[in-house]
């Protein structure tokens, strides 16, 4: 048996926890640089143990904690989101993204950068900054409104729940100019009394047209409940195709 060998079961031995316990003794018995290690050890460890429990001073997890804060913003703030404004069939719309998937959409309504910027930190709850579009994202966006197809490699929902990213995924796959209801949704994922549930989701979808909750209906087939108006929604619908 190597001396590191030896040194590596010191702690499981003292535990009470002896595997090749003999062979152990053995070794300390003929080596002298061992036996001068072991007693060190062995020592310090007495030390540790007489010394007296000292209560940490009261404001040690308040400390700890706002350098945990501290830490956590300084990481948010460097690796936010980007946003910026483009132009599209529907007028201006707002796009946030981060590496190479889009974050946020939502049809611009009039709000300056400041708003706008406030508006999508809410929804996302982390920082975004303001940026020019790279091109990808135009490509994304005149991709959507050309073949009305949704590209899900392009979007970026991994913070959302499992329920909603299972909503929006099957919503996704809503052929275009047609609808489906949130209880079809519902049934569909697995989840046939959260018709409800899934409305909630439409309503907080942060990838608005990408994920196309505009094409969720009631059980009547009733355009109802968008965020941008109902107008707004039998709009997209029928640029899409539907014939409802």
């Amino acid at each position: 048996m190597r001396c590191s060998d030896v040194e590596a079961l010191w702690d499981e031995m003292r535990a009470g926890v002896e595997p090749g316990h003999p062979h152990v003794l053995a070794h300390l018995r003929r080596c002298k640089d061992c036996q001068c290690a072991y007693e060190e050890f062995e020592g310090v460890a007495y030390c540790f143990r007489c010394l007296p429990i000292v209560e940490p001073p009261p404001n040690l997890v308040p400390r700890i904690l706002d350098h945990i804060k501290s830490l956590r913003n300084h990481f948010r703030s460097t690796h936010a989101d980007s946003f910026g404004r483009l132009s599209s069939p529907l007028g201006t719309l707002l796009i946030a993204w981060r590496d190479a998937a889009i974050s946020f959409v939502g049809i611009a309504r009039g709000e300056d950068d400041e708003t706008a910027r406030e508006k999508i930190e809410r929804r996302l709850r982390r920082p975004v900054r303001n940026a020019a579009p790279p091109q990808w994202v135009a490509d994304a966006v005149n991709r959507f409104f050309s073949t009305w197809q949704v590209d899900v490699e392009r979007i970026d929902i991994s913070e959302l729940s499992p329920f909603e990213r299972a909503a929006l995924m099957k919503a996704a796959q809503i052929p275009p100019g047609e609808v489906r209801s949130y209880g079809w949704i519902a049934k569909e994922i697995g989840r046939p009394t959260a018709a409800r549930a899934v409305g909630q989701v439409m309503a907080r979808n942060p990838v608005a047209l990408f994920f196309p909750c505009h094409r969720v209906v009631d059980a009547s087939g009733a355009l109802h409940n968008y965020g941008y108006g109902v107008e707004v929604k039998a709009r997209i619908l029928k640029m899409e195709g539907y014939k409802g």
